[in-house]
């Protein structure tokens, strides 16, 4: 048995995959290691072919047309044959002794299912995660214990406050691979930031999450070409924008909040970064195109959730990216240049 699923997306990634995929050899034979070779121009395709030939009961590799990292996650989960599901980027890497702790917790929780005839498995295992920030030379852990009991099964109503650096993100979350399907996320081709689709679709199909206060996964920052980085997001605007829409589009708030009203509230919440994050960056662009485009995008959500609409507009964040006029834009970048300063991203 397989009782984790590890998928790799790599294009070109032959300066730093071998960190990331050695540190997930470390759970043996339980866990399984996909490699996706997206169309890799160079020595990727290699590298992981080493990986498959010298650990062939734990990596597969799928070379495949480039298609973007969506398309690498989509096949990963299309063949994964473990319990639960992790996507870990090329240029990231786990924490040893943490991913032994968590191994252990799944195949525990997979021990007392088999014997009984009650659903005891969590549907979601959050755990720490760490910016390491190249450049600067510091890290931050982001952890969930004021969110979440710690060790113990519960549910979204039982979730606390999270604050305002707080999400969950991928790489704070472990899916049961049975929920990500039943969820029917699949990420859109040659589209960057398809990450915030796959944290956020499956969420409301989760029941029972399990928090562990271990720093589990480490999150690299600091490459020139990396798409988080603001100068790239620009250039692909069109794709940030794409993304905000299905998230948006992908949950349907009325029903989630009359079962769980504080998932439903930390939803918004995302959603409202995620317009901001797009409005921001459109502002920076500075074209008619560009103000055209951010108007298009609140319109969309308009028309699809006016009572949302209302929330991201008056009563959030999201809010204060969409003033009025030049002083109004101005207004919004001194916001976001400050915010960058305290909270470090890029």
């Amino acid at each position: 048995m397989k009782y984790l699923t590890f998928v790799v997306p790599c294009f070109n990634s032959q300066d730093y995959m071998e960190r990331c995929i050695n540190s997930l050899l470390v759970g043996g034979t339980d866990v399984e290691v996909i490699i996706i070779d997206d169309g890799s121009t160079d020595n990727t395709g290699k590298i992981a072919n080493y990986y498959k030939n010298n650990f062939p009961e734990i990596v597969k590799v799928v070379h495949k047309r480039n298609a973007g990292h969506g398309s690498g996650i989509n096949k990963g989960l299309e063949i994964a044959a473990g319990k639960y599901f992790k996507v870990v980027d090329s240029d990231d890497w786990i924490d040893r002794n943490a991913y032994l702790t968590l191994l252990r917790k799944i195949k525990y929780f997979c021990k007392i299912e088999n014997k009984s005839d009650e659903v005891t498995m969590p549907d979601l295992f959050i755990c720490n995660y760490i910016y390491d920030h190249k450049n600067e030379g510091k890290y931050k852990k982001v952890h969930y214990r004021n969110a979440f009991p710690v060790e113990k099964i519960c549910d979204w109503n039982q979730m606390g406050h999270l604050g305002i650096s707080q999400y969950l993100i991928m790489h704070s979350l472990v899916f049961r691979t049975k929920i990500l399907i039943s969820s029917g996320v699949k990420l859109p081709e040659y589209t960057f930031y398809v990450d915030n689709l796959f944290s956020n679709q499956p969420l409301s199909y989760v029941e029972r999450i399990y928090y562990m206060d271990i720093d589990l996964y480490h999150y690299f920052l600091g490459r020139e070409d990396q798409s988080v980085n603001s100068k790239n997001l620009m250039k692909r605007i069109d794709q940030q924008i794409l993304v905000t829409k299905l998230v948006i589009h992908c949950a349907d708030l009325k029903q989630i909040r009359q079962k769980y009203p504080k998932l439903e509230k930390y939803l918004c919440r995302n959603m409202s970064i995620m317009m901001a994050i797009s409005s921001i960056h459109l502002i920076l662009i500075c074209t008619p195109e560009a103000h055209c485009k951010r108007a298009e995008l609140w319109n969309d959500v308009k028309n699809y959730d006016y009572k949302l609409y209302c929330k991201l507009r008056y009563f959030s964040l999201s809010g204060l990216t969409y003033l009025p006029g030049r002083l109004g834009d101005y207004c919004t970048i001194i916001g976001y240049r400050i915010a960058k300063r305290v909270f470090q991203f890029q």
